[in-house]
């Protein structure tokens, strides 16, 4: 049960892009929606970890490094994908992070290429072809491709997660350092544009995005932390669905049967490709278990012929 609250993170991150997109109609820049993205994690995350005095220096920066390259790179071109394009849209762009890790892993060859992660490709490319087919404006064809490239990027980041957490990072460290990023870079985009007075529905709306990209954050930590692992990464592409549902009713954006059935196949597609990665994932540590058995009995052998 404790994977449904990664639910409750799919509703906070849909009315967050919500958000994003209602700060930029009002005039907000994307530093400023990057800048409140971040703060509340910050000011959060360093209150926890004092109180429980727990170090904030990582042992190593070169994992965190390339994943808050990747990392801070894609969410400023996911949010720019949110306010130029219809919401579901945006969002449907940016879970493709899966396909495009099924494909990298499909490119290496050997024992990757079978036929799961073919599926999950072909879905994933169809669903795309069907949400950014030809009736989409001229206008929204350089913020598609810039929602495709937040998907790309944001799967590079996701395989640095991984590797974060194989050498031991916790969790919480890793969101901590990607927040910090996230209001370092905003800060260097207010410096380089200036800054300027918006409206007041912009300050309420970049509240909105800190607040509940914040809860969502903490939601998605605990379902992954407590609940099943697979499960709760089918669970987030609920997100499209939610936010197909703001869109309509915030900004009459109806996506036809065609729009459905891309985001359908691109979410078919995310949940293929992350089963393949969570079974594969199992069987290693199933081998390397039995490997370490095996050890542990061949020196334990002479001990009780010696007996």
């Amino acid at each position: 049960m404790q994977s449904l609250w990664m639910l409750l993170a799919s509703i906070m991150f849909a009315g967050m892009g919500a958000c994003v997109k209602v700060a930029s109609d009002y005039g907000a820049t994307l530093p400023h929606v990057v800048l409140f993205r971040g703060i509340p994690s910050v000011l959060l995350i360093v209150f926890w970890a004092r109180v429980t005095r727990r170090s904030l220096r990582p042992p190593s920066w070169k994992l965190h490094f390339w994943r808050n390259a990747s990392g801070v790179t894609s969410m400023w071109l996911s949010f720019y994908a949110i306010a130029h394009l219809p919401l579901s849209t945006a969002i449907s762009l940016n879970y493709t992070a899966p396909l495009f890790i099924a494909g990298w892993m499909l490119a290496r060859g050997g024992s990757q290429r079978d036929p799961v992660r073919i599926i999950a490709v072909l879905l994933g490319f169809l669903g795309v072809v069907a949400v950014l087919r030809p009736s989409i404006g001229a206008d929204h064809w350089v913020a598609a491709g810039v929602g495709l490239a937040a998907g790309a990027l944001s799967a590079i980041a996701m395989m640095q997660i991984r590797e974060l957490g194989r050498v031991g990072e916790p969790e919480w460290r890793t969101v901590l350092i990607f927040s910090c990023c996230v209001c370092l870079s905003s800060v260097i985009g207010l410096a380089a544009e200036g800054w300027h007075n918006i409206d007041i529905a912009a300050w309420l709306a970049l509240g909105g995005v800190g607040v509940l990209g914040l809860v969502g954050q903490l939601a998605m930590t605990r379902a992954f932390g407590l609940g099943s692992a697979l499960l709760t990464a089918a669970l987030q592409y609920t997100t499209i669905i939610f936010a197909a549902m703001l869109g309509l009713v915030f900004w009459d954006d109806l996506p036809d049967v065609i729009a459905w059935s891309g985001m359908a196949l691109i979410i078919a597609s995310g949940i293929l490709s992350i089963w393949r990665t969570y079974s594969e994932d199992r069987v290693m540590r199933g081998q390397n278990t039995a490997a370490v058995q095996a050890a542990t009995l061949q020196t334990e052998e002479p001990e009780v012929r010696r007996v």
